[in-house]
């Protein structure tokens, strides 16, 4: 599609050099990996025990593996963890982005798997990773031991208000931009190296537009594996109470948590999720 990511390949740059800042923080020991795919080279940040069950974390719109970052602590003791960052996002992958229409995202996954020679993995995603591990368990479910979707799209539409809001608030500066995290955030008080990274996305990174194709019906029910799906009440982009009665409905083995006062990013959950994952209603 286009590789024309960032306003200027200076904020680019910008952007890159403070990921990387980002990443030597990591904080388990770990090994960068590149995974040739037909949708481009992937970076992959790998942790754990390499005799571990995999574990592929695939994050949202705008982001990179740093969103990971408070998980990897907890995931690492019982997996091993493989981070990947989109190809067309703010990271270290290709800057080619592909379609969500058709087999794109599928192929991409397929090829990250085989490239880390993973028959068969746990896949957690938020947000748009969330719709890339559904679309991926719906068209190869046999190699998807679970799955943790954490604010997913592709269940319901998303809220027209919260697009009405962001094209007023980008047109507003450094005041709309510090209104635009407030919105999306719910309020909650981000790290500095946080708030310097979204302020360096919001100035320098080309958004995707559109939005997510919906799963059908005949899909949702096609899941079979464990399902997670933790959110925040307070999503301003996606319907919370929506998606979790859309997914309750259609997917026979799903664990639905609702967080009150969280908005969109809904994050740190690992801690949760392994009290999850050795419960019996999810092991069973």
């Amino acid at each position: 599609m286009t590789t024309t990511i960032y306003r200027t390949p200076e904020g680019g740059a910008e952007i890159l050099a403070f990921y990387e800042q980002l990443l030597t923080q990591w904080p388990v020991p770990h090994t960068r990996l590149t995974v040739p795919t037909r949708h481009g080279d992937t970076f992959v940040m790998a942790s754990g025990a390499e005799a571990a069950p995999p574990l592929v974390l695939i994050h949202g719109t705008a982001a990179n593996s740093i969103t990971w970052m408070g998980d990897v602590v907890h995931y690492a003791k019982y997996f091993r963890v493989y981070a990947a960052d989109i190809p067309g996002e703010p990271g270290k992958s290709d800057p080619q982005r592909f379609s969500w229409e058709g087999t794109a995202f599928v192929e991409w996954m397929d090829d990250l798997l085989n490239g880390l020679a993973i028959e068969r993995a746990t896949l957690g995603g938020m947000s748009l990773g969330g719709w890339a591990a559904l679309k991926y368990a719906i068209h190869h479910p046999a190699r998807v031991e679970r799955l943790i979707l954490i604010v997913p799209g592709g269940i319901c539409q998303p809220r027209l208000a919260f697009i009405a809001r962001v094209l007023i608030y980008s047109l507003l500066g450094q005041w709309g931009q510090d209104r635009l995290k407030d919105y999306i955030f719910h309020g909650a008080a981000l790290p500095p190296d946080a708030e310097h990274f979204l302020t360096l996305v919001n100035r320098h990174f080309c958004y995707r537009t559109g939005s997510l194709p919906l799963f059908s019906d005949e899909q949702l029910r096609s899941l079979t594996m464990p399902v997670i799906f933790l959110a925040g009440e307070n999503d301003v982009l996606l319907n919370t109470p929506k998606t979790a009665e859309r997914l309750t409905h259609l997917v026979p083995n799903i664990t639905v948590e609702c967080y009150a006062d969280v908005g969109h990013a809904t994050i740190n959950t690992a801690a949760r999720v392994l009290e999850l994952i050795s419960s019996a209603a999810i092991l069973h």
